[in-house]
């Protein structure tokens, strides 16, 4: 195990890369922080995490007035990845991401239009979906820690270009301000959700990439940036070397 200081306390993880039903390389990383227990953020085993994440998904959906539709289906599809947070056998954060391919992102249902026009200028899309944290925990690290996560998988072992998001309108200002992403897709019924109100926001890895390279690890400018619970560079590059040595 290797020890980085930073400004959120010690943090220490262990980069492995281990079997995954997704076919994708993935890695265990515990995370220490000073106002947090440790915690381990890794690729979701269907069957020692499926119930929890289904339990955890429908839980912070219903908090909402919100449908949760099939919280399941993602976790052995090829084309996606399902991360998990978790303390023993509590999990209390999770999040997929899809890469496009053939069958398309969820959010062609809706936003097949827009979606378009970023494949037509040879944008190489992928989507966020399935989004929980339960808010007992530090909601903005864990976050941090998922969002970072995915963006190795999505941007630097899969050369994605950019990542969209359907999120109720009501939450589309924590995106834009705190991640940069913009509005792409007005206003509309989602029928994923219970028909609840969505719109499609888009956000450009080059900007990931800046941010990242400013704030990751710094703990500087909490509030304002959710880019300052993700790790350093360096820190990035060491568990991306580890994906890439045992891919």
């Amino acid at each position: 195990m290797k020890t980085r200081q930073s400004a959120h306390g010690a943090r220490d993880w262990r980069p492995e890369v281990t079997p995954s039903a997704s076919s994708y390389p993935l890695t265990d990383s515990p995370f220490s922080a000073s106002d947090t227990a440790s915690y381990l953020v890794q690729c979701a085993d269907p069957h020692s995490h499926g119930h929890a994440v289904r339990l955890l998904i429908e839980r912070r959906y219903a908090w909402r007035g919100l449908h949760a539709g099939d919280a399941h289906h993602h976790q052995t599809r090829p084309d996606c990845i399902t991360l998990v947070a978790s303390s023993g056998k509590e999990v209390f954060g999770t999040v997929t991401l899809r890469l496009d391919g053939p069958e398309g992102l969820l959010a062609d249902t809706l936003y097949g239009d827009e979606l378009a026009y970023y494949r037509q200028g040879n944008a190489r899309l992928c989507e966020l979906t399935r989004l929980a944290v339960d808010t007992h925990h530090n909601t903005k690290e864990v976050l941090g820690a998922l969002f970072h996560l995915i963006y190795i998988h999505s941007r630097l072992i899969h050369d994605s270009t950019a990542v969209v998001i359907e999120v109720h309108p009501r939450h589309a200002g924590f995106y834009k301000r705190m991640l940069g992403f913009t509005e792409i897709g007005g206003e509309k019924t989602c029928p994923r959700v219970n028909d609840a109100p969505a719109v499609l926001l888009h956000l450009d890895m080059r900007h990931v990439d800046e941010q990242i390279a400013l704030l990751g690890g710094t703990g500087a400018g909490r509030g304002r940036s959710l880019y300052a619970y993700f790790l350093s560079r360096e820190e990035q590059d060491e568990i991306l070397a580890s994906l890439n040595q045992g891919h």
